[in-house]
């Protein structure tokens, strides 16, 4: 059971920028190409760093010389930095630097949570040299819930119930319906069936999991530490 890794959804025709990119142009860029971000790259293809509309927008936050006390309440070597990059007419005066980058063979999982906790909407994929390879966004991530119903069947059925939980898969019975999954069927152990949602939900494309699964033994009551379920460890269960 594995997700999909960057490489597969990332962009590889990326719109770039060089750190003496005049403000204009860059504006321009934005502009023609339809994109909030540029990735800012050196001559031979390393990222420097990433110029975003909010970046380019700080110069209009402070014309007139107004930063107003929102700036102060950030700080003021925070507010240092905001006035050096609206003051700035160049790439290399208005990134963010180091940017938030990705490397390919990480998983979409992985991206989607980068994303999430930085709080940007796309990310340069590097190499491990820093080399621009390509870009992914959030609207590439969303590709997943495209998946065909069949292939999340399969997975959840081959991999999940069979190979991670050594469940027979006869005994549970799988629909598939635009990425919502619907269990049924009986499991020998009790404590089986959350993780069995658990698990289904961390499927690439699933959208949602309900169930209407039974069980022959009641083993929620049993001391910690006595058993655990065949075939998975806690180590991965907590990975996903």
């Amino acid at each position: 059971m594995s997700h999909q890794l960057v490489r597969s959804l990332m962009s590889t025709s990326v719109t770039t920028v060089g750190p003496d990119t005049d403000f204009k142009d860059i504006v321009r860029t934005l502009h023609t190409r339809r994109v909030s971000a540029v990735p800012v790259v050196d001559g031979h293809g390393r990222v420097l760093g990433v110029v975003s509309e909010a970046d380019l927008l700080r110069k209009e936050a402070h014309a007139g010389g107004e930063a107003g006390a929102a700036q102060a309440s950030r700080g003021l070597l925070a507010a240092r930095r905001a006035r050096a990059k609206a003051h700035g007419a160049r790439a290399c005066d208005v990134m963010t630097s180091p940017a938030v980058t990705i490397r390919a063979d990480r998983s979409v999982v992985d991206a989607a949570r980068l994303m999430e906790r930085r709080g940007v909407k796309r990310l340069p994929v590097v190499d491990a040299n820093g080399f621009l390879e390509g870009v992914v966004s959030r609207c590439d991530l969303l590709r997943v819930f495209l998946r065909p119903d069949t292939d999340i069947h399969s997975e959840i059925v081959d991999e999940v119930l069979t190979r991670a939980l050594w469940i027979n898969p006869a005994t549970v019975a799988v629909t598939v319906d635009s990425g919502c999954v619907h269990l049924a069927g009986t499991l020998e152990q009790k404590s089986l069936i959350p993780l069995v949602v658990r698990l289904c939900r961390a499927v690439d494309g699933v959208v949602n999991v309900t169930h209407a699964l039974r069980f022959d033994h009641d083993d929620t009551h049993v001391r910690p530490g006595r058993r655990r379920p065949a075939g998975i460890t806690e180590e991965w269960v907590a990975r996903l």
